[in-house]
């Protein structure tokens, strides 16, 4: 054992009980593409024997944000991996891809094994999901740079898609119907607003329980994890009935919507269509948030947008009720003339 590295507030020792602990938790995440296991230098993905045409590689990176700080307050962690996860493959998922492989960045002031495996086991939990491989990831525990009791996370994946099935946007056109598939809650996006809105500005905490949330407490609501949509997106892609998605994160509506559309074009969302979520009021009024704001910070219970031809929006609606996966007509594409989403 590293007598010096210790005194210096690094244990080795636990970080090889870290590895120790989560590798059952990588191997449930293997599919076909993946070679050798963890503990070398570098993850290998063969390529060649999934026997696409003409691959194109789409990644993604993202981290958890100060949602983190919600699971240190209820002191869980078996789900915040979920989180990270999905953030990153449901970018990849939204060109079309199908994401193959996964990678985690994990820092922290002191290396406590038994959170880790709740964290690393919430990133299988979340590549299960997604279909994809945990094949490699860097535990780094920095005293001095983070407290005992912090730790960020991140993550990285990959994905694949032919090149003539890339989703990109750019054959949405004027009059296209606009498809949302909802979101399980607030995800992982805008919760330094959140924290500020309930906790700081309500004075409420984790343990708080409202009627409007069914009695549920807070904390457990805000955790919810993010959900995933490569499963409910694969029919669609494989019919090609999808002309550009929208994954709606940080920016809300207003800055992701148009990222899928011609600058010549804009989305005009009704948002009397659905039933937003009862937490987004319970934020809204504690933290007297404009309405509108709302919808340029949170989901508001839209996680996905979709572009389809108004003659395929039918058929893209069954395709999804018969998978078992909820969707519902938000509103149209129309020509551009001032910002690229109008709210109705």
């Amino acid at each position: 054992m590293p007598q010096a590295y210790e005194e210096a507030g690094v244990s080795v020792e636990a970080g090889y009980e870290v590895v120790r602990r989560i590798k059952s938790h990588v191997e449930r995440t293997g599919r076909p593409g993946v070679m050798g296991g963890i503990g070398g230098f570098g993850g290998l993905f063969d390529l060649a024997s999934l026997n696409y045409s003409d691959p194109v590689l789409v990644s993604g990176t993202d981290g958890v944000g100060t949602k983190l700080m919600i699971a240190s307050m209820t002191g869980r962690h078996n789900t915040i991996g979920i989180d990270c996860v999905a953030m990153c493959v449901n970018d990849i998922a939204a060109q079309g891809a199908q994401p193959l492989f996964f990678l985690d960045y994990i820092a922290c002031g002191k290396n406590d094994p038994r959170l880790l495996e709740q964290v690393v086991s919430g990133v299988a939990d979340g590549c299960v999901d997604a279909r994809c491989a945990l094949i490699g990831g860097e535990t780094a525990e920095m005293p001095g740079m983070y407290s005992p009791d912090e730790y960020d996370l991140a993550g990285f994946a990959v994905g694949v898609a032919e090149r003539s099935a890339i989703v990109d946007g750019s054959t949405i056109a004027e009059g296209d119907t606009l498809i949302a598939l909802p979101s399980s809650g607030v995800h992982s996006n805008g919760f330094s607003l959140v924290r500020h809105a309930l906790f700081d500005m309500a004075g409420y905490t984790v343990s708080t329980r409202l009627e409007a949330l069914g009695d549920r407490e807070l904390g457990d609501v805000l955790l919810t994890p993010t959900t995933i949509y490569v499963r409910a997106l694969r029919p669609l892609f494989d019919a090609r009935l999808v002309k550009g998605v929208a994954h709606i994160t940080g920016g809300g509506f207003i800055e992701n919507i148009p990222r899928m559309l011609p600058t010549s074009l804009a989305a005009r969302i009704d948002t009397s269509s659905w039933t937003v979520p009862p937490i987004f009021p319970v934020i809204e009024k504690a933290g007297s948030i404009p309405h509108h704001d709302m919808f340029n910070v949170f989901n508001m219970g839209v996680g996905m947008v979709l572009a389809v031809d108004p003659r395929d929006a039918d058929q893209a609606l069954s395709i999804l009720a018969a998978n078992d996966e909820a969707g519902f007509v938000i509103g149209d594409v129309v020509a551009r003339t001032d910002e690229g989403v109008e709210l109705r």
